[in-house]
């Protein structure tokens, strides 16, 4: 009988021995039965390395475009009265007023530190803060603001800087999904997606040049000078404006193209501004009451309007009025391209290299002109401010 005794303290002792090693080393091989108390039975995902996302998802996309997104913090001195006016010191007290501040969204577009943004975020800032979101900071140099496309570069001086891939419009198509991101509300940085709602929108009143992506893709507040991305992460626009009636988001986004970007970039990089030509005087939209007032005819042939743009006005001395250039006019081609409407025509001045001639093509009554004309440097115009 001892002789058993033995054996089976023995055995249990290895077999106490075997539990203690696979609870510490694997546990997940022991039969967990449930609390009777409680009554609760739980099943758990395994914990595996790797999980297949579903089909559809967007998350690689955000993954590699968001840490190329920043966010902007500007601050700067309220300058609602004159220092140097003894009475409005008197009404309003002595020294600076407090600081207003300023939040917006911006894209690092190379591993040297430069940013794209909206130049309505930064303007009239006196210090402007770039929030990485490894949640660095830094802060950040204007190289140059365009606000006729509402776009400003930056530049900051940190080391190991995620860049966003800059991507192709040439296949971007109405309906194709993307992604917005940005920090709205000062919330933190956000992706939200949607579709290409359009394409080449203008006649906005937003900017004096527009070409604008259109989005479903919520934008707010804080958005601005933030990325719209394809699937792959590339980035295809800077966002910039909503068609709101709140003031929140209302499914009516308005993003900049990055072929636009890019070539307000290089030029900002260059000169530090962009140069258009310009040819000082005022353009209008031919319609049936115009043409009336001008006394524009129809074309015989197909009884329809001339196909360009009305000149309803001609600054004196400008280099329209140099040219020859009259009140009623109706310009329809410029260097050769044909103009259909008034920001067609905007856009095609403005790609004019200021002080060499170029011709125009003018129909003055029934009669074609070609007129020489030599551009002038387009004025720079301050933006409407924050949208």
């Amino acid at each position: 009988m001892k002789k058993y005794w033995l054996l089976f303290s023995q055995s249990l002792t290895v077999l106490l021995a075997m539990v203690f090693i696979v609870a510490t080393l694997k546990p997940q091989w022991l039969i967990r039965i449930p609390h009777a108390e409680s009554g609760l039975t739980l099943q758990q995902a395994p914990a595996i390395g790797h999980v297949p996302r579903p089909a559809g998802s967007l998350s690689e996309a955000a993954r590699v475009a968001s840490p190329a997104v920043v966010s902007i913090n500007t601050s700067k001195k309220s300058r609602s009265h004159r220092r140097g006016d003894p009475w409005s010191r008197f009404f309003n007290g002595p020294g600076d007023e407090p600081h207003q501040d300023g939040l917006g969204s911006g894209v690092i577009v190379s591993a040297e530190g430069y940013i794209l943004t909206n130049n309505h975020v930064i303007e009239e800032a006196d210090d402007i803060e770039v929030v990485l979101l490894d949640g660095r900071t830094a802060p950040a140099k204007v190289i140059g603001v365009d606000p006729d496309t509402d776009l400003a570069l930056l530049q900051i001086q940190l080391d190991k800087l995620p860049a966003i891939v800059m991507g192709n419009l040439d296949n971007l198509a109405v309906g194709d999904l993307v992604l917005a991101i940005g920090n709205p509300f000062g919330v933190g940085q956000t992706v939200t997606s949607g579709i290409v709602s359009a394409l080449g929108r203008n006649h906005l009143g937003i900017n004096t040049f527009e070409n604008f992506i259109q989005t479903d893709a919520a934008i707010n507040p804080g958005n601005s000078g933030g990325a719209l991305v394809d699937v792959n992460g590339h980035l295809i626009g800077i966002n910039s404006a909503i068609y709101s009636r709140s003031g929140g988001n209302m499914g009516i986004g308005f993003a900049i193209p990055v072929s636009t970007a890019k070539t307000i970039m290089n030029s900002l990089l260059k000169e530090g501004k962009v140069t258009r030509g310009w040819l000082g005087l005022e353009p209008a939209e031919l319609n049936a009451d115009s043409a009336q007032v001008f006394g524009i005819g129809k074309n015989a042939q197909t009884g329809q309007l001339p196909q360009g743009v009305l000149i309803a006005g001609v600054l004196q001395n400008g280099p329209a009025a140099k040219a020859g250039l009259k009140p009623g006019d109706v310009i329809t081609q410029v260097a050769a391209q044909p103009v259909g409407n008034v920001s067609e025509l905007l856009s095609q001045v403005a790609s004019l290299q200021p002080g060499q001639a170029s011709q125009l093509q003018v129909l003055r009554g029934q009669k074609i002109l070609q007129l020489n004309v030599s551009p002038g440097t387009r004025p720079v115009r301050r933006s409407a401010g924050p949208r």
